[in-house]
């Protein structure tokens, strides 16, 4: 009987585990790459739309002040009712 088939197994064992965990470290890395790449990519989409957005309400605004203007009293005024709404329902628990 050899005596160091034993050990043998076990340091078969360890580099197996090893070489696991440096696959599972590998594509640990991986996904948080393409994470972090899918997040960059998102946030450079919305500062694109958003710059559309900025872009579109002032062309908005100059050529319809008025609108726009009655617009935002009723914006602001349906929000105010709502602050109000809220904060009566508040007061009286």
């Amino acid at each position: 009987m050899n005596t160091n088939q034993p050990a043998e197994m076990a340091n078969a064992l360890v580099d197996q585990a090893s070489h696991a965990a440096d696959q599972v470290a590998k594509s640990t890395q991986q996904l948080a790459h393409n994470v972090s790449q899918g997040v960059r990519d998102s946030a450079h989409q919305l500062r694109v739309k958003a710059g559309y957005a900025g872009d579109d309400a002032v062309h908005y605004i100059r050529h319809e002040p008025v609108k726009a203007m009655l617009i935002a009293a009723a914006t602001g005024a349906a929000l105010m009712a709502l602050v109000s709404l809220f904060s009566h329902s508040r007061g009286n628990r």
